[in-house]
């Protein structure tokens, strides 16, 4: 089974400091096409800042986001991953805290974020393949026949 480490993209954090405002946060997803940045404090991880805290936290409490310090909007209760947990678990934290991204860390340090679909890819891509196997033992068909293209 894939570990975390086998499908992130190393380095792939894109980070604003806190005291930054959420229109320079959502300045840095847009331009990097990513819906979360770290949020740090220094060089200390803070929390992280979403699309979805741009609604619920600013859009929908009426703040300014040309205002609003990214620090005093941002998610602090952080759920992460470790780098040789295996995708399955990551999925299964993703699903228990209803959240589309995941910091994946190795002995403390932060390596990347990965998201729901960076694991839905790997889970059917596995998927596939246990589908293809089944079909070959189901109907003995030897591997270099249903390889073959139509």
């Amino acid at each position: 089974m894939k570990k975390i480490r086998d499908i992130m993209r190393y380095g792939f954090l894109f980070t604003v400091q806190r005291h930054a405002t959420v229109a320079e946060a959502v300045r840095v997803m847009a331009t990097h096409n990513v819906g979360i940045v770290t949020v740090l404090d220094g060089d200390k991880l803070a929390g992280v800042f979403s699309e979805r805290d741009v609604v619920r936290r600013v859009v929908n409490a009426g703040l300014d986001p040309a205002r609003t310090p990214v620090g005093d909007v941002m998610t602090t209760d952080l759920v992460v991953a470790d780098a040789d947990e295996d995708y399955q678990s990551a999925m299964r934290k993703m699903d228990q805290a209803n959240i589309r991204h995941l910091l994946v860390v190795s002995e403390g340090r932060i390596l990347s974020m990965i998201s729901i679909r960076d694991l839905m890819r790997v889970e059917i891509q596995d998927k596939g393949e246990e589908i293809r196997y089944l079909h070959e033992y189901l109907y003995q068909v030897p591997p270099d026949i249903a390889r073959m293209p139509s």
